[in-house]
């Protein structure tokens, strides 16, 4: 049985799309089971369960009986614990195989807290003699929907002067952590994905000026200032306004490219940029 940790997630919930989508029995934990049962529809082969990754006592109740765990946890002052709350209750029930989503920069002295958490979940993970498939995806595209607004008004704002960043779609994570559960061979192996090509944010704010019909203007702002932006316009707590910052001033300091493990993996090319943009435009438009 594959259990689903973090199935309300941008990249739980489109694992567990893919998994609908290929008839694959599953388990999906939700604090909230009755909102996941409703958003699934009835006719899903899903076994919905709920838990709190607080509760080392519900967690191992919901993973009775489970061989795999795909882990996927929101960032937030409390993900390590969490995780490991959910790790050790996967090892006391049994599971053989966890498939936990990470980042870049996983090290113990990484410039990024978000990874230097991710580094303590890893190597305590390790410690459980489950096999760990770990994976590693760059900036997310789905986030840049929280732009929207900004670009509708012509504006891109962020701190990472004009180098590259790697953006992959969430459901080309999902369908490699698929993979990873479903094909043999592919597991216990750490796989850094990428899409296709990295963007630069004056190549974001020129390739969004196209596909809009209006011209965007990329705004780079000193860290500080952008970290101020984010808390005082876009309300974000202040850990979460730091994680943003820290992102982006990794890319600074080491230079992103892009991969071809997607493909690998998937037998297919990554999902493109421009697509993403496209297929959800109308978030992007001016306002009128």
């Amino acid at each position: 049985m594959i259990t689903i940790m973090g199935a309300t997630g941008a990249t739980g919930g489109a694992l567990l799309r893919r998994l609908i989508e290929l008839g694959v029995p599953c388990r999906a934990i939700s604090r909230t089971p009755d909102e996941l049962r409703a958003a699934i529809g009835g006719e899903a082969p899903v076994e919905v369960v709920g838990a709190d990754a607080a509760d080392p006592r519900a967690l191992r109740a919901a993973f009775d009986g489970s061989t795999q765990l795909f882990l996927a946890m929101a960032n937030s002052p409390r993900q390590v614990a969490l995780e490991i709350n959910a790790i050790d209750a996967a090892a006391a029930c049994g599971v053989r195989h966890v498939v936990k989503l990470s980042a870049p920069a996983v090290e113990p002295d990484s410039p990024v807290g978000v990874s230097r958490g991710h580094w303590r979940v890893e190597t305590h993970l390790a410690t459980t003699g489950m096999a760990a498939t770990l994976l590693r995806p760059y900036a997310f595209m789905q986030k840049l929907l929280l732009n929207a607004p900004a670009v509708a008004e012509g504006v891109l704002i962020a701190a990472m002067r004009d180098v590259p960043c790697n953006y992959i779609d969430v459901r080309d994570i999902a369908d490699v952590a698929a993979e990873t559960l479903l094909r043999p061979g592919l597991d216990g192996v750490t796989y850094e994905l990428t899409g296709p090509r990295a963007f630069s944010c004056p190549e974001l704010a020129h390739l969004l000026g196209e596909l809009t019909g209006r011209p965007v203007r990329h705004i780079d702002l000193p860290p500080d200032d952008f970290r101020g932006h984010l808390v005082r316009t876009a309300r974000l707590p202040d850990w979460l306004a730091n994680h943003v910052v820290e992102i982006q001033q990794l890319a600074i300091a080491r230079p992103e490219s892009p991969n071809g493990t997607v493909e690998t993996v998937l037998g297919r090319p990554a999902r493109t940029l421009d697509a993403f943009l496209r297929e959800h435009l109308a978030l992007f438009a001016p306002v009128t």
